[in-house]
């Protein structure tokens, strides 16, 4: 019995891990692509870091952003953790022109235990800043355009 929960966990464990790196890979994919092309108000890659306010934990950050037909625009984020973890999200902005720039905000129900994820900012042709809210942490993400 004991043997079999084991073979079980690992499976699971390899699981999780082909799909956080096929993730990672398409998102590397992605980015190498997007490095030919102007960017474009909010379009395009950006680089920076994240901070939690809530346990101080942070990292590199790394975003693809891309309008959609709607108006909307998709965030996809790739960021790590201590150097070694990683963990990427995709989300949609909802985003109003402003003078200099653009404001954004949105929601995501990231499920249990992180629930509804909330995020708002700003950002101009070459800075972006978000704040986000989630039921157990809460912080900042900064960046700006690769070099």
């Amino acid at each position: 019995m004991i043997q079999a929960l084991r073979k079980q966990a690992i499976r699971g464990v390899a699981l999780a891990a082909v799909l956080v790196v096929s993730g990672c890979s398409t998102f590397n994919r992605d980015w190498q692509a997007a490095g030919g092309k102007p960017a474009n108000g909010m379009d395009g890659r950006w680089v920076g870091s994240w901070i939690s306010a809530h346990n101080g934990h942070n990292g590199q950050l790394r975003a693809l952003i891309q309008k959609l037909d709607n108006g909307q625009h998709e965030a996809r984020f790739h960021a790590k953790y201590l150097g070694i973890l990683s963990f990427s999200s995709q989300v949609t902005l909802d985003v109003k022109a402003t003078d200099g720039g653009m404001q954004f905000s949105g929601a995501a129900d990231l499920g249990r235990p992180y629930g509804i994820y909330r995020y708002e900012g700003k950002a101009s042709p070459t800075n972006f800043f978000s704040t986000y809210k989630a039921t157990s942490d809460h912080g900042t993400f900064q960046m700006s355009r690769p070099k």
